[in-house]
């Protein structure tokens, strides 16, 4: 009996007889798999190669286990999930605790299921570590070398090849593959991806772009609704498996106290639920939002599916399908000035026949499901002192990654600031320049300054020219400023009034783009372009190349990676100008193909420019063909952990205020084994 009678009167749930049944109960994959690495630093390839087989293999049965008990258990639940369904549309009813205990007994019931084909050791939770070593294909790189090194060379072409596709900056494996191209008995069919099964969507994908480009739009979007659907298909099954999996425990387990056990116990159980609820809502979406042989995830990745899908359709002459999946796309966006007057124009088309073509039901129920589980989690905030954060108020709650929210157009708090160019005027999105913001008299000081104190290459390892040898480059943080002021070599009050500039800068942007959160100066750093005298002539290069401030930015896909070295924090940038007796060093904003161009800026003494730090604003900045342009560039952040820490060293007043100022930069790193 592994679960009682529910005081709400919903029925215990006990899986079908039929529930899946193995030879033997599935053992740990994560023990098989560092059994098999430790045979293979032992040299024993053909012991490491099983067991490391069998790792793969038992994962993927343990999934298939995972899957059949979930169906089994939620086909025992039928009635009870009808009941919440009536209840969920009745005002006054008690549907928040009847849903809150079907979760509960739902647990219960899957527990009972896994047991029956899964050791008790084999349920635990795994590390980590070996969710990152089978996130990343890690066991096929050892496979790869054992099956090399016993000579079943077929077998490691497919293993070096599936590695390969999730790291494909891997120089070493790619160099492995050329060999395995030149050996006897090797052949092109032999290089398959063995996880190929898991990402059928991005299959799907790239073969929906590849017909758009050629203009074949019927196909293109029979490809486009087939990669929706896989979507859909896989993230349901992956928040089946994040659902099922077991969690690691809390490290506050009340150890060290008895008092009120029975009640923490209680407490720490309805967090549980509601956390895995949390991890339901958000894991799914960022893992099929994911490429292969990327770390980050591609942002609102079913909605631009089915904006693709929307053109498809119209182009190949489909207005009805176009018109549901126009209004499955509403549901992520329900006040987008775009959908909306696409859809009026279908109105207009239709003579009004609009209103009988609903979205697509599968996006319906996907919504639906994430605004259930939405509801539950503020449930638990209102009674169950449970936290959880809302990153997106609005329906599409699922878009990835969950961005930081602006909004241009608020107040102006600095007296004699003016607006200069809005949105409108600079063709983009969350983008201003603001005039007035310093002085004359205060823009000749930080001239001054970094005349005085700027050193050559600052931030790029001395470089002088790091973007272009027809110019130089030079830079001060606010950290040195205040160390040469401190040691007499510059002027104090010009150190602090650099300092105070970030501060400044900061408070406009923040009321301007009226922030929700807290903003946090991440890094300053005044700048200074160069040109190198008789060396201009037939210059073609720009001053700064086109680039994304906090993810990678990829022209040729129009994708762009949150991923290192980017410095993903970044959420707000700006650039303060200084002076404008130079030529060229305007800075343009472009499309994400990094050519077309959309705005320019011309720099000016105390000109500010404020932009999201985001894709919609990749930027560069053309040539400096005459004299020197400085400029005081500024990045913040909604996170507190990437704040600027010049404040509190100035506090501390130590001499470790010295070390240079540098932005925290996470990295992975994974050293695979070599032939």
């Amino acid at each position: 009996n592994f679960v009682g009678s529910s005081p709400l009167g919903v029925p215990p749930l006990l899986p079908p007889s039929g529930s899946p049944n193995v030879m033997s109960l599935l053992q740990p994959y994560d023990f098989l798999y560092y059994s098999g690495v430790r045979a293979y630093f032992s040299g024993e390839w053909g012991k490491a190669a099983e067991l490391l087989e069998k790792s793969i293999a038992t994962r993927e049965s343990l999934f298939r286990v995972r899957r059949q008990c979930h169906d089994d258990c939620m086909a025992a639940g039928t009635e009870a999930l009808k009941k919440l369904g009536k209840l969920d549309s009745e005002q006054g009813t008690m549907w928040d605790l009847w849903a809150l205990d079907w979760v509960h007994q739902k647990a219960e019931c899957l527990r009972f299921c896994i047991g029956r084909s899964v050791t008790h050791v084999g349920q635990l939770p795994v590390s980590a570590d070996i969710e990152y070593e089978f996130g990343t294909r890690n066991p096929y790189n050892f496979l790869q070398v054992t099956y090399y090194k016993v000579k079943k060379l077929q077998r490691a072409a497919s293993a070096a090849h599936t590695y390969f596709v999730a790291n494909p900056s891997h120089l070493e494996m790619r160099n492995n593959i050329e060999k395995y191209r030149r050996m006897d008995g090797v052949t092109d069919e032999d290089f398959q991806d063995r996880e190929s099964h898991n990402e059928k969507h991005w299959v799907l994908y790239d073969a929906a772009l590849q017909l758009e480009a050629n203009s074949e739009w019927k196909q293109a979007a029979e490809k486009w609704k087939a990669c929706v659907n896989e979507t859909l298909q896989q993230t349901e099954e992956c928040r089946v498996q994040c659902e099922v999996a077991s969690q690691r425990l809390p490290e506050d387990r009340g150890v060290d106290s008895v008092d009120g056990v029975f009640e923490k116990a209680a407490g720490k159980k309805q967090a549980e639920v509601l956390s895995q609820t949390e991890r339901d809502q958000k894991e799914p979406v960022v893992t099929m939002a994911t490429r292969p042989g990327r770390i980050s995830a591609q942002e609102d990745f079913l909605p631009t599916q089915l904006e693709h899908l929307h053109i498809a359709q119209f182009k190949a002459g489909d207005i009805s399908g176009a018109l549901q999946t126009l209004r499955s796309l509403l549901l992520f966006y329900p006040s987008d000035k775009d959908s909306l007057d696409n859809l009026q124009l279908y109105h207009e088309t239709l003579g009004g026949d609009t209103e009988s073509q609903s979205a697509q039901p599968e996006i319906v129920r996907y919504i639906s499901h994430s605004l259930q589980e939405k509801k539950l989690l503020y449930f638990g905030m209102e009674n169950l002192d449970f936290t959880f954060t809302d990153p997106v108020k609005v329906t599409h709650l699922l878009s990835y990654p969950f961005l930081f929210v602006l909004s241009a157009g608020g107040p102006v708090p600095q007296v004699g600031v003016t607006i200069t160019m809005d949105d409108e005027m600079l063709n983009g999105t969350n983008r201003v320049v603001l005039d007035g913001v310093m002085t004359e008299k205060e823009c000749d000081r930080i001239l001054q300054l970094a005349s005085v104190a700027g050193s050559l290459g600052d931030g790029y390892r001395g470089r002088r020219s790091p973007h272009t040898p027809h110019e130089t480059f030079e830079g001060l943080t606010v950290l040195r400023a205040v160390k040469l002021a401190q040691e007499g070599l510059v002027n104090q009050s010009d150190a602090k009034l650099l300092h105070e500039l970030g501060d400044r800068v900061r408070t406009v942007l923040h009321s301007y783009f009226r922030s929700p959160s807290g903003l946090f100066i991440t890094f300053t750093h005044l700048v200074c372009r160069t040109a190198v005298t008789d060396d201009q002539k037939g210059r073609l290069d720009l001053s700064h190349p086109v680039h994304v401030d906090n993810c990678l930015l990829e022209p040729e896909t129009k994708q762009c990676w949150k991923e290192p070295p980017a410095f993903t924090h970044r959420d707000l940038s700006a650039i303060l100008y200084l002076n404008d007796d130079f030529d060229g060093g305007e800075l343009f904003f472009t499309n994400r193909d990094a050519k077309t161009v959309t705005a320019r800026v011309k720099p000016s003494c105390g000109r500010l420019v404020g932009f999201s730090s985001g894709p919609v604003n990749p930027h560069g900045v053309t040539a400096v063909t005459r004299g020197r342009r400085c400029a005081l560039a500024l990045w913040f952040t909604k996170e507190k952990l990437y704040r600027d820490r010049v404040k509190s060293l100035l506090q501390k007043n130590c001499p470790e205020s010295a070390r240079r100022e540098v932005e925290i930069i996470p990295t992975k790193m994974n050293v695979p084994p070599k032939l």
